[in-house]
């Protein structure tokens, strides 16, 4: 009876960490390339806001965190840095700034869906022609998948 015990509670946990593993690194296996730091900066040339993603601030973890220059054109949000790997990550523009999941869960209708974000070094995001940035503060990396926030960073 031991034995048995002992042998699902060892296969349990081997699932549990191959599981947590899988969810970790299939984003990494299947990111497309990231755009390299040179064409990133190009694009950003004519950038009407710039800011810094932050490193402390309340929702981030050893798991969630981004690092790095966002810079918005008329056009398109550039990020020129890194953030940690993870499925389904969303960019939002948000009316406030938020440092944590608990304050973007009341924000989040009234926030703006930019797009899904695939790569961890680096991207670029197409604004829609309809975005009224002067609406908005901030800009917010989401994991749509586990309601995880990510990194933000006020650009007015």
């Amino acid at each position: 009876m031991k034995r048995i015990v002992v042998g699902i509670v060892s296969h349990g946990a081997a699932l549990a960490i191959g599981f947590g593993l899988g969810i970790y690194l299939l984003p990494i296996l299947t990111a497309p390339p990231s755009p390299d730091a040179a064409t990133l900066e190009a694009m950003a040339t004519d950038a009407i806001f710039e800011t810094e993603f932050q490193e402390d601030l309340r929702g981030q973890d050893f798991l969630h965190w981004g690092n790095g220059t966002v810079r918005i054109t008329p056009t398109q949000v550039i990020h020129t840095g890194e953030l940690a790997p993870g499925p389904d990550y969303m960019l939002y523009l948000v009316p406030e700034f938020v440092a944590h999941e608990d304050e973007f869960g009341p924000l989040k209708a009234q926030s703006r869906a930019i797009g899904s974000i695939k790569t961890f070094n680096g991207f670029a995001l197409d604004l829609p022609d309809d975005v009224d940035l002067t609406a908005y503060n901030t800009v917010l990396v989401w994991c749509e998948a586990f309601g995880e926030f990510i990194t933000a960073a006020q650009y007015q």
